[in-house]
């Protein structure tokens, strides 16, 4: 991600609070983080430091981290060389849980790395897959304020707050039916990440130590804006989730601080150059993140879908999971034929695309997305009404916010399962293209949301005045 040059060291308010930030693994944790952190450090009012934990899980964050510390040079670099995880019992399982574990088990570490930390700290902001382990070490061993930047929406933040009391109540150590929240109302138990439904999976182990914990936490910092979740928001404030739940500040959505993105990455041959030339709202952009991939089958469904809506599209194609190589060739992938028949209006490519320029480029009037929430924030951001078909873990309540929000439509039976029986077939899939790009009440309401996060992040905006809240707690 390109980013703006920042004041260096020199430039920082003398005496400002040090805020550690303690990021996770996985870009989809990472990139709100470094959004976050790059919005603190433009303004150059508090001291930074990044614990980066080494070795970093994918090419991808190295690049990344390497990014971020050269566009703000004042930002201090704590490096956290992680244990060696050696548990047979823990093989086959997903490497960013994997990573997320191998980062709890060597959090004892992170105490004298923090006490070393010039100049002092003043509080530590931790990814909520660490908090079970950060908490105690911040609170208890070092005596500093910890946050948490919690990097999904409040509504599933509601669920992970609530999760305990819901555990206790059933006398369960997973979960095994629907959730009433207080405040929220129903959550039907396939739409919280699946795994939960395993006792013996590490995830569930993880999560529900951190709901457990979150309670001690000094507050929570959530890339969402008042108008987005407006019910979530008010239960988890008003103590309706969890009484005495800690502050929650709604600080989103957290954008990137590129001034130039497109220039950087465009050409002749770029998408953006390619949305150049076609009509306005009249372009479908299909991306599913870049933590599964579909099955073959499934892809060459969605690609006979697009071809039978007759809409133009840009999609980005994803045939390995997380950032392992893709070798494959496009028109192998796709089959015989398909590139040659949607030749002029669709664009298909399997490169890095600057998501957020394409997002607001003025040609897009679709977005259909397996729903990770940095996604649907930068959607929500600039106004493109969105098709859900969430993949794996909070995404499905994440379309639940789509839904209700009202800028969308989630098609609540589309599976990534893999099987025949979830197959999602293409005439179906441009039927619900079609419709909702038709819809004026979806793209209306879609354009007042985008309003709605211009006004949050302004000044005296909800956002902003969240932000300057939080601040307010450090001095």
């Amino acid at each position: 991600m390109a980013l703006a040059a920042k004041p260096s060291s020199g430039d920082q308010a003398r005496g400002a609070p040090h805020l550690v930030f303690i990021p996770s693994a996985g870009m989809g944790h990472l990139l709100p983080f470094s959004r976050f952190i790059a919005a603190l450090a433009s303004e150059g009012a508090v001291d930074i430091s990044i614990v980066t934990a080494l070795p970093t899980v994918s090419e991808a964050e190295s690049e990344h981290f390497a990014a971020l510390f050269a566009a703000f040079p004042a930002i201090r670099r704590i490096d956290f060389n992680l244990l060696p995880l050696d548990d047979a019992t823990l093989a086959g399982t997903d490497p960013f849980v994997l990573r997320w574990e191998s980062l709890r088990r060597s959090a004892h570490l992170l105490g004298p790395l923090i006490a070393g930390a010039t100049p002092r700290a003043s509080a530590v902001v931790t990814d909520v897959t660490l908090a079970s382990q950060v908490i105690p070490i911040a609170k208890k061993e070092l005596h500093l304020p910890c946050h948490i930047l919690f990097i999904s929406c409040a509504t599933m933040l509601s669920f992970l707050a609530y999760f305990p009391t819901y555990l206790d109540g059933a006398n369960a150590d997973h979960l095994a039916g629907d959730v009433d929240i207080p405040g929220i109302g129903r959550i039907p138990v396939d739409y919280p990440p699946n795994v939960l439904r395993n006792p013996d999976s590490l995830f569930t182990k993880q999560f529900i130590a951190n709901g457990r914990e979150i309670a001690e936490i000094d507050g929570i910092l959530v890339n969402t804006f008042d108008a987005l979740e407006p019910e979530a928001l008010a239960a988890l404030r008003d103590g309706k989730v969890v009484p005495g739940f800690p502050p929650v500040y709604a600080v989103g959505p957290l954008k990137s601080t590129a001034t130039d993105k497109e220039a950087a990455h465009g050409g002749a041959s770029s998408p953006i150059a390619w949305l150049g030339e076609q009509p306005a709202r009249s372009v479908v952009y299909v991306a599913f993140g870049n933590r599964n991939a579909a099955a073959l089958e499934q892809i060459r469904e969605i690609g006979a879908g697009l071809e039978a809506s007759g809409c133009r599209f840009l999609w980005v194609v994803k045939t390995t999971v997380v950032d392992r190589d893709d070798t494959a060739e496009l028109k192998d992938v796709l089959g015989e034929g398909f590139l040659e028949r949607v030749q002029g209006r669709g664009l298909v490519t399997k490169e890095w695309v600057d998501q957020e320029a394409v997002l607001k480029h003025p040609a897009v009037g679709l977005y259909l997305s397996h729903c990770g929430w940095n996604s649907v924030t930068e959607s929500a951001a600039y106004g493109v009404p969105m098709l859900a078909w969430p993949t794996l873990g909070d995404q499905r309540l994440i379309a639940k916010v789509i839904k209700s929000g009202g800028f969308g439509l989630w098609v609540e039976h589309w599976s990534w399962d893999g099987g025949e029986d979830s197959l999602v077939r293409g005439a179906e899939i441009a039927e619900k293209v079609k419709e909702v790009m038709g819809d004026e009440a979806i793209s209306a309401r879609a354009k007042e949301i985008s309003q709605e996060a211009t006004k949050a992040v302004a000044e005296g905006g909800s956002s902003h005045r969240s932000m300057q809240e939080f601040l307010a707690t450090l001095s």
